[in-house]
């Protein structure tokens, strides 16, 4: 019988595994994403798999995949609700939830936030990735358990402030960015404020809204300046290894060849 339910392998390059207990979000009209008005790569999948997702885009618990994670013994970079905003409005940490607890075989009412983390307890091996564009809820669920790394998406300036100031607002492992797509030039003040970046292009690509390579390089040098790693994503559309590959975009592999900067948090759970 299959546990491990919706929850299996990712194509996002930076985790393992997909969580998806929670679907759906409320931040959007009609696909397009309030937060930057581009479409929403999640809505376009929740159309697309109508049997998977019954209610579409709309915000959605699945009580029966809370604990999926228990049964993955393998230690995983494991990224939670990404195929919507679990940090959304419409989904109540407090909401009262009926579901199978395993280790005692019994159905068990708890609210969402306390069968989340009575999962994330039970799962020391694995670290819980959760990313928002609503970071004035996160504080909700704060404190964190040490093996969450919790994130914040930017399009532009104003939402990269408003995710550091809200950053600064909970208590977390690793605080990060997710500047994808990056569809305006960000300066990063706030260095310090932050332990981990990622930088993308729209999903799918499209050249409309593909960052300019000095925004880009003007980020990295930033964070260079204070050692705080940088995770290009592939849909950046640059290879993993080249031998003419440069800095900042690259470092050098042990090999001698250039490798595309896709670096992780430097913590230990």
């Amino acid at each position: 019988m299959n546990r491990l339910i919706r929850l299996s392998p990712t194509g996002i390059e930076y985790g393992d595994y997909a969580w998806n207990f929670a679907s759906g979000c409320d931040n959007h009209i009609n696909g397009k994403c309030k937060s930057g008005d581009f479409n929403c790569w999640a809505y376009s999948i929740t159309q697309r798999f109508s049997n998977h997702y019954p209610n579409g885009f709309k915000p959605t618990i699945y009580p029966d995949a809370l604990v999926s994670p228990v049964y993955l013994k393998k230690p995983s970079r494991i990224l939670c609700a990404f195929m919507g905003d679990l940090f959304c409005n419409s989904f109540n940490p407090d909401e009262k939830i009926e579901a199978l607890m395993p280790s005692r075989k019994v159905s068990v009412c708890m609210s969402l936030k306390g069968w989340l983390y009575t999962t994330i307890t039970q799962c020391p091996q694995h670290t819980f990735i959760f990313l928002t564009k609503q970071p004035q809820n996160l504080i909700k669920y704060s404190p964190f358990f040490s093996n969450c790394w919790v994130g914040v998406s930017a399009t532009n300036q104003d939402m990269y402030d408003s995710a550091v100031y809200h950053l600064n607002r909970i208590d977390t492992k690793v605080k990060f960015i997710s500047l994808e797509p990056l569809l305006s030039k960000i300066h990063l003040p706030n260095y310090k404020d932050v332990d981990w970046i990622i930088i993308g292009s729209q999903a799918p690509y499209s050249i409309k809204t593909f960052p300019k390579w000095e925004w880009v390089k003007e980020i990295i040098e930033a964070c260079d300046k204070t050692n705080v790693p940088v995770f290009l994503k592939n849909n950046l559309r640059l290879p993993k290894y080249s031998c003419e590959g440069a800095m900042p975009f690259y470092k050098k592999h042990p090999t001698g060849t250039m490798e595309l900067r896709q670096e992780f948090p430097n913590v230990e759970n």
